[in-house]
């Protein structure tokens, strides 16, 4: 593909300079059959397509109807989005496809295992701040903590962020799971 002098090749992704569109974030869950390569479709319309996967959390939700549910959480401009779900719509291992970012309030969790290594004040701090943070320390050595941590995802970011300095090795992280609120 031979691109013209002055201008620049745009992925269908990445088009809020073409048209002013802002890039946003949502939440998707997605019911599927819970069979053998239903995620590796979905993945795979994402990466076919040049979408981006912020969170991906999968579980069976019934285990008589043989369904899981796939959340989800994307960016791209308001109409990648549209895209987004209509296509998924499409698969045929797909039952339905909601937009919790614009259907209504909804509650987004995620869980995280953060690994701090540390002696002396160090050592100190990261308590405190995990009182403050209300992480809990699931496993101690002379050495280190490991503390679980659950919260929307900015909760996740600002405690990682914060234990940084304080010696933390590694970090685990579930993904977004989230829910409508209400009835």
């Amino acid at each position: 593909m031979k691109v013209k002098k002055g201008t620049s090749r745009r992925s269908a992704y990445n088009l809020q300079s073409v048209y002013g569109d802002e890039i946003e974030t949502h939440t998707l869950a997605v019911i599927v059959d819970n069979e053998a390569g239903v995620l590796a479709r979905v993945i795979g319309l994402f990466s076919g397509r040049g979408y981006n996967i912020e969170s991906l959390t999968v579980a069976e939700i019934d285990h008589e109807g043989h369904r899981s549910r796939i959340t989800v959480v994307t960016t791209g401009t308001p109409a990648v989005i549209e895209q987004i779900k209509a296509q998924l719509g499409r698969l045929v291992p797909v039952h339905d496809v909601h937009d919790l970012t614009v259907e209504g309030p909804s509650v987004e969790r995620e869980l995280a295992l953060i690994k701090v290594a540390g002696v002396g004040d160090k050592r100190v701090e990261a308590l405190r701040t995990s009182e403050v943070f209300r992480a809990r320390v699931v496993d101690s050595t002379l050495e280190s903590f490991v503390f679980e941590i659950t919260g929307a995802p900015e909760k996740i970011d600002a405690f990682a962020e914060m234990m940084r300095p304080l010696g933390m090795v590694e970090i685990a992280r579930t993904g977004v799971a989230a829910i409508m609120r209400g009835t």
